[in-house]
């Protein structure tokens, strides 16, 4: 049984503006973040060029070649188009907001941006096999990541398709799909025509990319903080300091120094020795503890020492 199988976690969601109260506080933090940024890219655009903020950020399959790897998350908070935005935002907040509450702010943001990454990936990698298109900003890989994690985890769930349509999320997630899929399969078989002859010029591939991940996502178990915990550790351990074997030197029984005045040692030897004789004689020699008995060798040895 899942946790969306429990009657207390189930609630009204079939409605389109469930998601605007309560958690969800990194998917606020994404939505706000993407609406500066549109605001900024709408107020620096200096036609016919699309604006510095663009060009610095957008998914340039070139630029990313010759090194400007940032490119590959970047381009995800930028959008075309009021509309772009809009859907985006919206999708994301509907969706985005139950793959946070299960799990949790840091894992969320982190199969976000990762989302964002494969589905930018996949646009590289389409773009050399073939597929038209050289640019491609929107968040709309991450976003479709998010649905289809939401319609994995919970695939009974009804939304308003156009607002009034009740349809599962699952039969919704694939009327997204599979135009996707099929634009980016006949674009692969007929590479190297103009996006116009494919009739589309829409980021397919970030787009099956980022549903990709997902899905592998979902069923491999995957956990990216645990796994970026994992790698600090073992990096950790490969560059720390090598351990030392440490060895504790064997303790030897102490000795009389030959420096120590004679007069002075004789007489803390002969007192000792003396109470060991004296308890000897009254206990006999099976009472001597350890110690006593180490005081009558070391004696003998002083003794012999002198003798000779």
């Amino acid at each position: 049984m899942g946790v969306y199988d429990r009657d207390y976690y189930r609630s009204d969601r079939s409605g389109p503006w469930f998601g605007f109260s309560g958690s969800g506080q990194v998917v606020k933090w994404l939505i706000g973040l993407n609406v500066v940024i549109f605001i900024a890219q709408s107020m620096t655009i200096t036609p016919p060029t699309p604006g510095p903020i663009t060009e610095w950020l957008e998914l340039d399959v070139g630029k990313v070649l010759h090194g400007q790897i940032w490119r590959l998350i970047t381009y995800a908070f930028l959008h075309a188009s009021f509309n772009h935005i809009l859907w985006n935002m919206l999708f994301l907040f509907w969706f985005g907001k139950d793959v946070e509450e299960i799990y949790g702010s840091r894992e969320f943001l982190a199969f976000y941006l990762t989302s964002a990454l494969a589905g930018g990936l996949g646009f590289v990698i389409c773009n050399r096999l073939g597929v038209p298109g050289d640019y491609c900003l929107g968040a709309s890989a991450a976003v479709m990541a998010c649905l289809v994690l939401c319609a994995l985890h919970d695939p009974r769930r009804t939304i308003l398709l156009f607002f009034v349509l009740p349809i599962p999320i699952w039969f919704f997630v694939l009327f997204m799909i599979i135009p996707d899929a099929y634009a980016l399969l006949m674009a692969l078989r007929y590479s190297g025509q103009s996006e116009g002859a494919l009739g589309t010029s829409t980021a397919v591939a970030a787009h099956v990319s980022g549903a990709a991940f997902a899905y592998g996502y979902y069923r491999g178990g995957w956990r990216i903080m645990r796994t970026l915990n994992q790698f600090r550790a073992w990096q950790k351990r490969a560059t720390g300091p090598r351990l030392r074997v440490y060895r504790e030197e064997p303790v030897s029984a102490p000795t009389f120094s030959s420096r120590a005045p004679v007069a002075e040692a004789d007489e803390q030897m002969e007192a000792k020795v003396d109470a060991v004789l004296e308890k000897v004689a009254r206990q006999g020699q099976d009472s001597l503890t350890e110690t006593e008995k180490q005081i009558l060798l070391r004696a003998s040895e002083v003794y012999r020492r002198r003798r000779t």
